[in-house]
């Protein structure tokens, strides 16, 4: 069996691929990833990253997200979310924000995968799952990046503190907050119980 018709044969439309993944059915990976390319079986979505197009009646389908950056960063430890979800923790925030964070512990920067933008913060650990403490902690990491006013938010974010589970808050601040952060919830805490 050629080398083309082995690679050929372990595609799946919508699955993203490492270039080292198809090395290993290939003796020349360049050429015959060249010619998949030229066929249209495989897409080049960034350097060493490919995916096989899932054919729809809109034309091709983007892949994954998930898949797409666990690919990319070889690595599932990480969580993708953007600013506007700090919308759903009911502090009263209404702004929109065109924009995707990676919290993940490989790389850093602004970089676009798969025809996507993506800001890469880079910390010791990353959590597996957004929750609502973590988008709690990642709002006072970001506090002074966003479009709103600020003390009406931490105003908001202090009443609305006995509604979160404060262990899982503690936890959360103590892995994937900045000190700032941290000095923040801790004030607020304080703040609230003198209430």
């Amino acid at each position: 069996m050629k080398a083309l018709d082995r690679v050929k044969k372990h595609l799946v439309a919508g699955q993203v691929y490492r270039r080292s993944e198809l090395a290993a059915f290939s003796t020349n990976v360049d050429r015959t990833l060249q010619s998949l390319v030229k066929e249209g079986l495989l897409k080049k979505l960034s350097t060493g990253l490919y995916l096989a197009p899932k054919k729809t009646v809109f034309g091709d389908a983007l892949p994954d997200e998930n898949s797409l950056l666990e690919t990319f960063l070889n690595d599932d430890h990480f969580v993708v979310y953007s600013p506007s979800q700090f919308n759903s923790l009911g502090l009263g925030s209404t702004q929109l924000y065109n924009s995707r964070i990676v919290f993940n512990r490989k790389r850093t920067g602004e970089l676009t995968v798969g025809g996507r933008p993506y800001s890469f913060k880079l910390w010791r650990e990353a959590p597996k799952a957004l929750s609502e403490e973590f988008l709690v902690v990642e709002f006072l990491n970001r506090i002074n990046e966003l479009a709103e006013d600020r003390e009406t938010l931490l105003e908001r974010l202090k009443e609305k503190l006995p509604t979160f589970n404060r262990a899982k808050l503690n936890n959360a601040a103590s892995r994937f907050g900045t000190l700032s952060a941290q000095k923040k919830l801790k004030t607020l805490m304080q703040d609230q119980q003198k209430a």
